[in-house]
């Protein structure tokens, strides 16, 4: 059995499908579905059962599961890098995390969780997925400081020789309609487009960057699924990885790529940044994906034009926003 936690959410969901496509479907789907629409995201797969995320806890605390289970893929975090409730993410992100963690290294349990490029902060310490060099890294906020905190502690505990830590850069595609303002730029640009014709970006506040010319490392849902599940059939590897495409693209470029797809001409507005969040604003992300090349992941992530046109033309358009059957 395969546990997937956060399975209902985009990353989880995703694996989901991908795994129902190698014919795998003994997976415990584990998340907390609340009131948004994400549980939309499980219609399209097959799974044996679903638990919510605090009676997973007592399961595996008071050695409930049954049956084998060959490794977890935990992807459930809040992801909200505007949360402001440290308490509730250090309970959410880390404390959960670490409880999961050791159990799987007490049951000898294939470990791969989500971590964040959130954790690089401002890109100052550089963008490289080394164990050693972690307490150099200065997140910007708190979500990315509790996905550095369990960082630091699974190296600390010896759990990153044996067990996987994934840092997504900037993730988008299909199975994210319900993550509200959290959802990709390229959801929320065609959404703009088709209600106004105009994308708005936000103004520059530096003079090294003109507007819209800020940049990310955006990576396709397939290609990050593609790359999460390389780890998973390759159990002797172990440490942090970058999952990203290893090239930074302006916030321009992917506006452009959007109104291409949508066979429309561009038309760009450039906006105020709120205050709230201009001091933690990155204004370059470009992962280092040496080590996952030398690991053997050797595929090349789908081009950022490429994949905004699958995206809209085949999902989005399509009035389709999930993968799967």
């Amino acid at each position: 059995m395969l546990i997937v936690t956060g399975g209902a959410g985009f990353i989880g969901s995703a694996l989901i499908a991908a795994l129902n496509t190698r014919g795998l479907s003994d997976i415990l789907v584990v998340d907390h579905l609340g009131s948004d629409q994400k549980w939309k995201n499980l219609t399209n797969l097959t799974f044996a059962d679903y638990v919510e995320k605090d009676d997973f806890l007592a399961l595996f605390l008071q050695n409930k599961l049954t049956g084998p289970v060959e490794a977890v893929l935990h992807m459930g975090a809040c992801s909200d890098t505007t949360e402001t409730n440290a308490s509730y993410l250090i309970k959410n992100n880390y404390e959960y995390t670490k409880l999961l963690a050791q159990w799987a290294a007490d049951a000898d349990i294939r470990f791969i969780y989500a971590s964040s490029a959130a954790t690089y902060g401002d890109g100052s310490a550089g963008f490289e997925d080394d164990e050693q060099k972690i307490q150099n890294l200065r997140p910007l906020n708190i979500y990315g400081y509790s996905k550095h905190l369990f960082d630091l502690w699974a190296h600390r505990a010896g759990l990153l020789k044996k067990n996987v830590g994934l840092k997504y850069f900037n993730v988008f595609g299909p199975n994210e309609y319900h993550k509200a303002h959290m959802r990709s730029f390229v959801l929320k640009a065609f959404d703009q487009i088709n209600a106004e014709g105009t994308v708005r970006l936000f103004k520059s506040y530096r003079p090294e960057y003109k507007h819209g010319e800020q940049m990310r490392d955006f990576l396709y849902i397939k290609d990050a699924v593609d790359m999460t599940l390389f780890f998973l059939d390759n159990p002797h590897l172990a440490g942090l990885f970058n999952i990203a495409a290893g090239k930074a693209r302006t916030w321009n470029d992917l506006a452009r790529a959007v109104f291409a797809a949508m066979q429309k001409p561009p038309k760009i507005e450039y906006i105020e940044m709120p205050d709230s969040i201009r001091n933690q604003y990155q204004y370059f992300t470009e992962a280092d994906t040496t080590k996952l090349q030398k690991a053997g992941y050797k595929k090349q992530p789908t081009p950022l034009e490429n994949a905004i046109k699958d995206y809209i033309q085949n999902y989005l358009q399509k009035g389709e926003y999930l993968l799967g059957a």
